[in-house]
């Protein structure tokens, strides 16, 4: 059975064929996000208010960093995910394919000096 219009018969357009890939990419993270955050903002509430010191040996443990680390990277990547089709779906040619890379290389660089500086403390 088909299920384009005719609208889209006509003109040669259908299914993209990366929607489900997207939607499951992003349910992925989403349920994940739904575990992390929570999980984010207690430790990071516990270790809120001490001293310059104190905050320091607080997250140089390595749960305290897992979980830190575990966040930035799961959140820049859904927000990245979401900031791609976003882009995808609004900007076309090659302003389309540079804000794509950029909003990448950014994301990236974001989780690479987030990664960094927990690792700084951590070690």
């Amino acid at each position: 059975m088909n299920f384009t219009t005719d609208r889209k018969r006509a003109l040669g357009t259908g299914s993209g064929r990366d929607g489900t890939h997207h939607h499951w990419r992003m349910m992925i993270s989403s349920i994940a996000l739904v575990f992390v955050v929570p999980l984010f903002v207690i430790v990071f509430g516990i270790g809120l208010g001490g001293s310059h010191e104190d905050v320091l040996a607080y997250f140089s443990h390595p749960f305290v960093a897992i979980v830190t680390g575990v966040s930035l990277v799961v959140g820049v990547l859904h927000f990245m995910n979401e900031t791609l089709e976003a882009i995808e779906d609004y900007v076309h040619g090659l302003p389309g394919r540079l804000a794509m890379f950029a909003t990448t290389a950014f994301s990236y660089l974001l989780i690479a000096v987030g990664l960094f500086g927990i690792a700084k403390i951590a070690l």
